[in-house]
């Protein structure tokens, strides 16, 4: 192995050896323990620290890394104590998470290291918000985000290099090319020779290095990080390096031929480096041995401490207390008595447009909003207004795109997503229920996204282009879901779920955009989130619905004119208003819970298993529910029309009351 020291002092070269022996000793410990049974699980990284350790020491300590399982060299680079790291192995409160996550998964502002979750691949969105708000606010900073050969299949790899380099965004992608994916080795997951072919396919730079060669490693990185500084744009780095240890301890490397684990055992990164400074006589016998009794003293010190703690004391109230980030709603009235009338479109638009005024930090991101205002025309004139590094049209890439999102918090900054329909949301799924619902509960960091979700049928647009899909969010806590039935609310909410630092999920009926007016408030308002609306008030029973299903129950409720029902629109789906609920059920002894979702697990199941558990003492007929047909949604107008819930809803609505 050929070193080539550069311009580095001696004192540089000792530091990124003291930095190399760091988590190789921490490593080796860790080995121990397992064995002892002391620890339960342990992902090693022996063999690749070269890479971890050469990349964090050539940036700034204020610049975001990514870092995966196996880059341990990133935490103890950025100085993080090692006893609280060593806690958060062990799940213990003086972790980072607090017990909620394991090993590496987990982030730290306070160190700029944003780590993990176990799916592979949505780390590179992160990083491209994380370097869009680096880059919207001139900070001239890098950002680095690590993969692993296998995590390079994903699509969310693809999607997070593609977004990069459209928006030229300050990223270094690092693939950490060991072989291996686990047991599958390059050949079954992959065709091209090397990773920096691909580079070619996105339009950017791909520099390949020695991973075992922590100078080669730290030199490329240096001048990598100053040129993208001052000159931003995406670079594909691929470190060729090899895993000697299994993909975690119990799998073992039995896959791997003897001949191949000996010809990279002589490539020891730590090894090669340590003899490379004894021959320049940097450092000599009585160094290393100095230096290893330090570091030594240092994991037993920090041992001592978090084997102290066990695991923490389950506290409901703590824990249900941390799945949304802290915040107490103050509505906000209209300033003056201005009032216009307003299209369910325009209310949204008018939302919008206000809280991109009010927030400057807030930047919207969706296919086709920019000049063309997106396909509905919710965004039009924006850019004029805002400008498109605030109104940023983006590839057809949802995940990294919901990723980038969750960046941009990280950042302290806003985001809007806009689904070009609530179908293809289906894209960024795992973004939206693993990474914004769930950050703020692992680590404290909040997710202030909302994600925009034109939903719903009536339109004859077939299968994938009505749906109305809240319930696939109800489930996830840690999301809020909202969803209007009237331009007053449509704005209002939209402006308080841009005001709330938690993830929203935002449901807006299209079949609404055009065809419902209201005159509503001009001034900027908001609306109590999770706060139900009566819309008209009766003794007979209660229909609870929201959206589309307000104006259907009212339809039918006025061709029925001895009936005298309770309306009850929900607004907010998530948290759910239980209070107005049960203020109905007692009101009237009967409910009818309506929605155009299908039946089956939908968010009518969970309010009517609530009631019959909490209020059954009030009923005098089971909870019935109507909504649309088990089955996809139809094309043809007339299949359509069977599949919603309108036309069985007057018969629902008598069979509740003959009960």
């Amino acid at each position: 192995m050929k070193f080539d020291r550069k311009n580095n002092t001696n004192d540089q070269l000792k530091k990124l050896y003291e930095s190399l022996l760091f988590p190789r000793m921490i490593e080796e410990k860790m080995l121990i323990l397992l064995r002892q049974n002391r620890i339960s699980k342990w992902f090693s990284g022996i063999g690749q620290e070269a890479i971890s350790v050469g990349i964090t020491q050539a940036l700034y300590k204020d610049e975001y890394i990514l870092p995966m399982h196996r880059n341990l060299g990133v935490f103890t680079g950025r100085d993080m104590p090692f006893e609280r790291l060593f806690a958060q192995w062990q799940g213990t409160m003086m972790g980072y998470t607090k017990g909620r996550d394991r090993s590496f998964h987990f982030g730290t502002n306070e160190h700029h290291i944003v780590g993990m979750i176990s799916h592979l691949g949505p780390q590179n969105g992160v990083a491209d918000g994380i370097a869009l708000a680096s880059k919207l606010k001139g900070e001239k900073k890098v950002t680095v985000v690590f993969n692993g050969d296998g995590g390079t299949s994903e699509g969310d790899f693809h999607e997070g290099i593609n977004v990069a380099a459209v928006w030229d965004l300050p990223v270094i992608f690092v693939i950490e090319n060991n072989g291996y994916g686990l047991s599958t080795p390059s050949s079954e997951q992959f065709r091209c020779k090397q990773f920096i072919d691909k580079a070619i396919g996105y339009g950017i730079e791909g520099v390949q290095v020695d991973g075992n060669n922590i100078l080669e490693v730290y030199n490329t990185v240096l001048s990598l990080a100053e040129q993208i500084r001052n000159n931003p744009r995406p670079v594909l780095l691929e470190c060729i390096t090899f895993r000697m240890r299994g993909h975690e301890e119990a799998s073992g490397t039995k896959y791997v031929p003897k001949e191949l684990m000996e010809t990279w055992a002589s490539k020891d990164p730590v090894e090669n480096y340590e003899k490379y400074l004894l021959d320049e006589k940097v450092i000599d016998q009585i160094y290393i041995d100095s230096t290893r009794k330090e570091i030594k003293k240092k994991i037993e010190d920090g041992l001592e401490i978090a084997f102290q703690e066990t695991h923490p004391i389950a506290d409901t109230a703590l824990e249900e207390k941390d799945v949304y980030a802290p915040f107490t709603q103050v509505v906000i009235a209209p300033s003056s008595e201005k009032k216009s009338e307003k299209r369910f479109i325009d209310a949204i638009s008018d939302g919008l447009r206000q809280s991109m005024e009010r927030f400057d930090n807030l930047v919207l991101m969706g296919q086709d909003i920019a000049e063309y205002g997106g396909v509905f025309k919710i965004t039009e004139g924006f850019v004029e207004k805002f400008g498109k590094a605030r109104v940023r049209n983006t590839p057809l890439c949802e995940a990294a795109i919901v990723g980038t999102s969750l960046g941009l918090s990280v950042k302290g900054m806003k985001a809007m997503v806009e689904m070009q329909f609530a179908d293809f949301v289906t894209e960024g799924f795992n973004q939206i229920v693993n990474n914004l619902a769930k950050t703020h509960w692992r680590w404290g960091q909040a997710a202030d996204v909302v994600v925009r979700m034109p939903t719903g049928a009536g339109t004859a647009a077939g299968p994938f282009h009505s749906q109305s899909n809240e319930a696939w969010f109800f489930h996830t806590p840690g999301l809020k879901i909202v969803y209007p039935s009237n331009p007053y609310d449509a704005k209002g909410l939209l402006c308080a779920a841009l005001e709330d630092p938690n993830p929203v999920m935002y449901f807006e009926h299209k079949l609404m955009y055009r065809s419902l007016k209201d005159t509503i408030p001009d001034d900027y308002y908001t609306v109590e989130i999770g706060k139900a609306k009566i819309i008209r008030e009766g003794s007979d029973l209660s229909i609870i619905t929201y959206g589309m299903g307000v104006h259907w129950a009212t339809e039918i409720l006025d061709t029925m004119p001895n009936v005298n029902a309770t309306l009850l629109d929900l607004r907010t789906l998530l948290p759910w208003d239980h209070e107005a609920i049960l203020d109905a059920v007692k009101k009237t002894n009967r409910v009818l819970i309506l929605h155009e979702d299908t039946l089956t697990g939908g968010v009518g199941a969970e309010i009517a298993a609530w009631i019959s558990e909490h209020a059954f003492q009030y009923l005098d007929a089971p909870v019935m529910r109507e909504a649309s047909l088990d089955t996809a949604i139809p094309f043809a107008p007339t299949l359509e029309t069977n599949f919603l819930p309108k036309i069985r809803l007057k018969k629902k609505i008598e069979s509740l009351l003959e009960y």
